[in-house]
């Protein structure tokens, strides 16, 4: 019971709904890369993957922000700075994670396997990189858009143009979104001396950029069109997205943080679960 109960723990302290962030892209793009519904062993290996990944992520950042998030009111209560979890039950975690992670790269193709070492990397040296430059959102961008990229070549064992623009709409997607959930630690981070956009240039500037960023996911979300497989039920999906993203933006105001977690949370996982579903329905029935 015990372990059940430490493992129950850090998937709460994790989020482990905010799989629902990255898991619909990299289906999208398994999807796009199949021309259809790809081949069940493959979607499945895929799908653990992309899960383990992103626990191993988690657990890492938890480990390597204990001292940071014991310091910021927002973050305090997370299961390692309280108390909750112990370091020793995090590490067994992470190389529990990252093991799944590798060896669901191995089951996929060569390519996955031989650039999986590469993704943790990338991944894990993201806790690092609000210790050095104010670009940290970019660098979780990229770290993110590994999921809709591995997934392209976990179906083709290529890396393809259409993977990569299916990848800057991730980054953008995310470095937007990612800048607004900032503004709410502009305090901690000048008091930690962390470095974040809104920390750097001050809200009402952050929310500028995140607005820009946003169009530009939208902008490589339209150059998907080129993809044959996709349409006019694509096409709507998009339009939808930008809805979505404006009023996402209409939320949150350089007075007025209060909403920023429906803006992040609701929103944002509203948009990936549809351009999901819009993307699976272009692919496999039009």
């Amino acid at each position: 019971m015990d372990f059940l109960n430490n493992i129950k723990i850090i998937f709460t302290d994790i989020k482990i709904a905010h799989t629902i962030f990255a898991m619909p892209f990299a289906v999208m793009s398994a999807f796009l890369a199949a021309e259809g519904m790809p081949e069940l062993g493959t979607f499945m290996w895929i799908l653990v993957a992309m899960f383990s990944a992103r626990n191993s992520a988690m657990a890492f950042n938890r480990i390597a922000d204990v001292n940071i998030d014991r310091l910021n009111p927002r973050t305090k209560d997370r299961a390692l700075p309280s108390g909750k979890s112990t370091a020793k039950q995090y590490w067994v975690f992470l190389i529990l994670s990252s093991f799944v992670f590798i060896f669901s790269a191995y089951m996929l193709n060569f390519l996955t396997f031989t650039l999986s070492p590469v993704a943790l990397g990338i991944v894990f040296g993201y806790s690092f990189a609000k210790r050095f430059t104010f670009l940290s959102h970019l660098w979780l961008g990229v770290a993110i858009s590994i999921a809709p990229v591995g997934a392209w070549i976990a179906v083709r064992e290529e890396i393809s143009l259409e993977s990569l623009v299916l990848g800057a709409v991730v980054v953008f997607w995310l470095v937007g979104f990612d800048i607004i959930y900032s503004c709410m630690d502009i305090d901690s981070d000048r008091y930690n001396n962390l470095n974040s956009i809104p920390q750097k240039f001050g809200v009402k500037t952050a929310l500028r950029i995140a607005f820009s960023s946003h169009c530009m996911m939208l902008f490589f979300l339209l150059v998907l069109l080129f993809i044959p497989v996709l349409g006019l039920v694509y096409f709507f999906g998009v339009i939808i997205t930008a809805a979505l993203l404006f009023y996402e933006h209409s939320l949150v105001r350089e007075d007025d943080l209060s909403l920023v977690n429906r803006a992040f949370f609701n929103v944002n996982g509203i948009i990936s679960v549809l351009l999901m579903l819009f993307v699976i329905v272009d692919c496999t029935l039009f």
